[in-house]
């Protein structure tokens, strides 16, 4: 009886994924080559380090006076106008928490004084208007 139970929950498993799975690429176009299908394009376009969180890319520019972060959907600029975040960085050297504004555009920035070094990590906790807050990771070069 044990094998049996364990076999049908084994089967139910394998037809209730699938189901799911297709769920959650609702929307997508599906009709080119699966390895593009999802490749987001999480490329640099402003010299910084990208992070792609659930379709949207977010790119980190860190300077020693600001950090920019620029925010994309497949490519197409997202209005930040309406957005906040916050940002820490932390390295060797400690921990600096900063706020980012609306600057314009597809752009949120943080002025102040950071000490940027490789192998610094940063997280950014970013409101795009009435969507709930995404945590974005970022390891600096």
């Amino acid at each position: 009886m044990k094998h049996f139970t364990v076999l049908s929950a084994l089967l139910l498993a394998c037809v209730i994924n699938p189901v799911s799975a297709a769920d959650e690429h609702k929307g997508h176009d599906h009709s080119e080559k699966p390895a593009k299908a999802h490749a987001h394009e999480a490329k640099p376009r402003h010299g910084g380090v990208v992070s792609v969180v659930k379709d949207i890319n977010y790119e980190l520019v860190a300077k020693r006076y600001s950090l920019a972060l620029y925010v994309t959907d497949h490519e197409q600029p997202v209005d930040t106008r309406n957005a906040s975040g916050t940002i820490t960085l932390l390295s060797a050297s400690g921990r600096i928490d900063a706020q980012l504004l609306p600057a314009g555009g597809n752009l949120l920035r943080a002025s102040g004084t950071f000490k940027i070094q490789p192998g610094t990590k940063a997280v950014a906790m970013v409101k795009l208007d009435e969507k709930s807050s995404q945590e974005v990771r970022f390891v600096l070069n």
